[in-house]
């Protein structure tokens, strides 16, 4: 049976980079690879939750990086690639969401979402995709939206940074499926994270989002684990250029 599920799922041997991986869901996905037995590198701005995140997995390291700066994000895709080689997964879980109503949201806000949400995965995409279909074996797992699909209050800008990067997916998908490499993004329903600290600061506004859903409550980070180790594994060979809803129900209630 062991062996079974690992010829299934096991990473052993394969090399993860993670873009917000010192937090939140991203985190949660990181451990999950780490412990599926691959290497990953941690991406994002906190050095310090970095260094404390990559010291609690069993083969880990990061690059501190302000994923909106191009130039910096490129040095760090580079530097992410010399420490475990280059990478056969790809997440990115980074994402900024500013909350101004539409009306009030600034082009700084705009550039900044963009640059974040959708740029920073379409570069690491064009920097380590090519590579994985060379190889022929590759995963690369977006972290979209509810809001990829519908609108919420004052997230407009998110929203159609969102809705972009489900796009880049099936466009990656339709690039590299043929040589070994599935593409599909995590659409996660209403979870406790930091980036949701403002939504959470309500109990009414948790409460009615949990009252909602088929399964009565909202997200844990722990519920990511299993469906990313799953895009990240073998078994995931016929899946690609899918958004798929982690959010109890909450998307077709």
């Amino acid at each position: 049976m062991t062996s079974y599920l690992d010829g299934l799922f096991s990473l052993d041997g394969r090399v993860a980079v993670v873009t917000g991986g010192n937090s939140g869901i991203g985190r949660a996905i990181a451990e999950a690879l780490a412990y599926a037995g691959a290497s990953v590198v941690l991406l994002a701005r906190d050095k310090d939750r970095l260094r404390e995140t990559a010291e609690a997995l069993p083969s880990a390291g990061y690059v501190a990086v302000d994923l909106a700066d191009r130039e910096a994000l490129a040095a760090a895709a580079d530097e992410a690639a010399a420490l475990f080689g280059e990478p056969d997964i790809l997440v990115n879980s980074a994402g900024v969401n500013p909350r101004p109503p539409l009306a009030e949201l600034t082009l700084a806000d705009w550039d900044l979402l963009f640059a974040v949400n959708l740029d920073a995965p379409f570069l690491l995409g064009q920097r380590f995709g090519p590579g994985m279909a060379e190889r022929g074996w590759g995963r690369i797992i977006n972290l979209a939206s509810q809001q990829s699909v519908r609108a919420f209050a004052n997230s407009g800008g998110y929203g159609a940074s969102k809705a972009g990067l489900t796009g880049l997916t099936r466009s990656q998908a339709e690039a590299w499926s043929r040589y070994g490499v599935c593409c599909n993004a995590i659409a996660p329903g209403v979870v406790e994270t930091p980036m949701n600290q403002v939504f959470f600061a309500d109990p009414a506004r948790p409460a009615a989002a949990a009252a909602r859903t088929m399964t009565g409550r909202n997200g844990l980070t722990s519920d990511f684990a299993g469906l990313a180790v799953f895009l990240a594994s073998p078994a995931c060979e016929y899946v690609t250029g899918q958004t798929i809803f982690v959010d109890g129900g909450f998307s077709v209630a």
